[in-house]
Formats: structure tokens, sequence, C-alpha cells
């Protein structure tokens, strides 16, 4: 029975061994483990720092294609935009001339459009072009009225022939959340939602209205320009590089500090006595400055020893 005890307090003398800190680890397996840690940083930086150039680059030649594009002299329909074709991207926002007459009775309302602050409405009207092709007109914006919703006042298009001229836009993707509007609206300037409600259209593009001949008394505001704010993609690009510089600078200081501490731990141990030197482990380790400090031998207090010899005596 006493073998038996002898073996269980052991093994709980093993058990209770207390497992292994981070400062024990070798000091190489953590800088190592540190410089991973930055690579990985590093790495995620690069692919964010990646598509923030991409998109800096698609963003810079959309600039260029409005900056191309924007003041062209319009031209005829048929000269871009063929029957049934669809409109190359790189006349988009070309301005081209239509000739023929609106059909009024098939006009919608594009619905939550942000115009002057507010989520406007955008009158779509098809146009019939002489050829006997129907082209989708975006006329402009209207604000919403002042006790509902919808418009106060519909501006009516022009009657009779006109001719007008208009920028080439594509059209707008159908909602993927499958929202639907009212009848007479659209959600959004897709020419296949449009079509449902107008009868067939052009398909390959629509027209952001530029001008009127003959002008009428009341039209909808102009659709504002599009902007030409670079973004700020490519100073986010730049962000994301300083990032994983500033992770390695920071894993060196890391290391740097360690360093320094480890050697401040060494000199504090060389100036143990020499019995402590003897009982220290032969790994070298950090001693704390607190400990060492209590650790020394202080001087012996004469005049206390004199005391206890003569209470000694007594």
């Amino acid at each position: 029975m006493a073998k038996t005890d002898d073996v269980s307090d052991r093994g709980a003398r093993v058990d209770a061994r207390p497992p292994v800190s981070a400062r024990e680890t070798p000091a190489a397996a953590r800088w190592a483990m540190y410089i991973g840690v930055a690579i990985l940083f590093a790495i995620a930086c690069g692919f964010l720092s990646h598509w923030q150039f991409s998109r800096n680059a698609e963003r810079t030649e959309q600039l260029e294609l409005v900056a191309n594009n924007y003041d062209q002299p319009a031209v005829p329909l048929e000269t871009l935009l063929a029957p049934g074709a669809t409109l190359d991207p790189a006349d988009e926002w070309r301005p081209v001339r239509l000739e023929g007459r609106y059909l009024p009775e098939d006009q919608l309302l594009v619905r939550n459009r942000a115009h002057g602050g507010s989520a406007a409405y955008e009158q779509l009207v098809p146009f019939q072009l002489n050829d006997g092709r129907t082209f989708l007109v975006d006329r402009g914006w209207l604000a919403p009225g002042d006790r509902q919703s919808l418009p106060d006042e519909i501006p009516a298009p022009p009657p009779g022939d006109v001719t007008v001229e208009v920028r080439l836009r594509p059209e707008e993707a159908a909602p993927t959340s499958g929202r639907s509007a009212e009848a007479g609206q659209v959600p959004t300037i897709n020419l296949g939602l449009v079509a449902e409600q107008t009868g067939p259209i052009e398909p390959g593009a629509y027209g952001l209205l530029v001008s009127e001949s003959p002008a009428p008394a009341t039209a909808p505001q102009p659709v504002d320009p599009p902007s030409d704010d670079p973004g700020p993609y490519l100073s986010y690009a730049i962000q994301w590089i300083l990032f994983a510089v500033m992770g390695f600078a920071f894993i060196g200081y890391v290391i740097v500090n360690e360093r320094r501490l480890r050697r401040e731990g060494d000199d504090d141990d060389e100036e143990l006595p020499a019995p402590a030197r003897e009982k220290a482990p032969t790994e070298r380790r950090r001693v704390d400055p607190v400990a060492l400090h209590r650790s020394r031998k202080r001087p012996r207090d004469r005049d206390a020893d004199d005391e206890d010899a003569l209470l000694d005596a007594r």
C-alpha cells in the first residue's frame, strides 16, 4: 500500500509540472514565428493593395472614356448602333441623333433615383424612329411630390416630329432580389423589364437626353454629368503597402527589444553572488531585477549581534 501511495505521489509530482511558457521557447523559434506572422500579414496586404490598384485602373478607364466621348458631335443612331446590336463599350456616352416621334402613352417612371438629395424619379419615354425602330429615351429626373412620393407633375414630351440628341448608355442590371414596381414604373433601367410594359424596343442601349427640337415648355431636370472624381482607390492601395512595411517594422522592433531585455538579464545574472550562480540552471535565462535585488546578501548589523550575545549570556 505504501508503494502505491509513493507511485501516486510521484505521478502527481510529474503531472504538476508547470507547462512550458512562451518565454521558455527558444528565441530563434519565437522570432521565426514573428516573422511568419509578418509575412502572412504582408501577403494579405498585397492582395488588398492589388485589388485597390485594379479598381483604380478601372476608374481611370471610365474617366478617360467620358473625357473622350462626352462632348463628341452627335451622329445618327445607326452609325454607332445597328438594329438589334449591342452597344460597344467604347461608344458609351457618345451623342447620337434621333428623328421621329415620342410615344407618350407608353412612358414609364424609374423610381428611387438619387437626385437633388432625395429618392427621385426618371422619366422614360419610347421614341419611334423614322426607320420603324423604337428607342428608349431617358428625359431626365423629377422630384417627389409635396404630399406624395410621385411627382406633382410629369412634363409631356413634345408632340409630332421631333429631333432628339441623346448620349448612349448601356442598360442596367435587373434587380437580383426580384423586387418589382407598380404599374407604370420600373425598379431599374433594364430594357427587358421596360419592354414588358411598353412593347418591343431596341435592346442594345438607351439614350440619356441632351436636347429636343422643338423644345417643350417644361421638361424634367437634366441628369448630372458623370463625376470626374478618381476615387480613393490609389491612396488605399498605397496605404495597404505601408501597412505591410509597418508589420515588418513592428516585428523588428519586438525582436530588438527582446534582445535588449535578454542582454540586461544576462548582465544582472553576472552580478549574482557565487552560491546563487552555482544554483542557477545551466540554461541562460533573464532574471527579474526585483528578485535579484532581494536575493543579494545584505550587510549584517553588528549592534544587533551584540545585543543578541548579551541576551544569550543572561
